[in-house]
């Protein structure tokens, strides 16, 4: 992030720790008025590198304890590289990653219960053409981590 200004840095850093930070407490920490650092956070929304604003919500207590990550591979290696678009419909997919490796891509997904994995599980392979290996999470002693800027 060398092309990104210090005090640009020093926005995102802050936005990343509290997005609903005020625009007067952006200004008192990176030191501009408050018309300069909605100046720059404006500029920073247009150019991309802010692209929202979210609430983390705990999964446990909207009845999504377990979280489990899926592996899927195609079944028939001539077929189209689809499945993200195949899955996309799936709520408890929260993340589709694209890696390299044996798996084509990694899947993150959140359920109420091993009953409710086993049924996305059916429905993955069924939907997108594919076997899957999961690992469930035991325990997450953090995520949604900053960025190291």
């Amino acid at each position: 992030m060398n092309e990104v200004h210090k005090v640009d840095r020093d926005l995102l850093l802050a936005l990343i720790r509290d997005g609903r930070m005020s625009l007067t407490d952006l200004a008192e920490q990176v030191g501009l008025s408050v018309s300069a650092v909605h100046q720059r956070v404006r500029r920073l929304e247009k150019q991309g590198l802010i692209s929202g604003y979210v609430a983390h919500v705990r999964p446990d207590l909207v009845g999504l304890p377990l979280t489990a990550f899926v592996s899927i591979t195609p079944t028939d290696h001539a077929a189209p590289d689809d499945a993200p678009e195949r899955l996309a419909y799936l709520d408890a997919i929260e993340a589709c990653h694209s890696v390299a490796g044996e798996e084509s891509y990694i899947l993150k997904v959140r359920v109420a219960s091993p009953e409710k994995l086993e049924l996305l599980l059916q429905e993955i392979r069924a939907a997108a053409g594919v076997s899957t290996r999961t690992t469930v999470v035991l325990s997450t002693p953090y995520e949604h981590r900053p960025l190291p800027l």
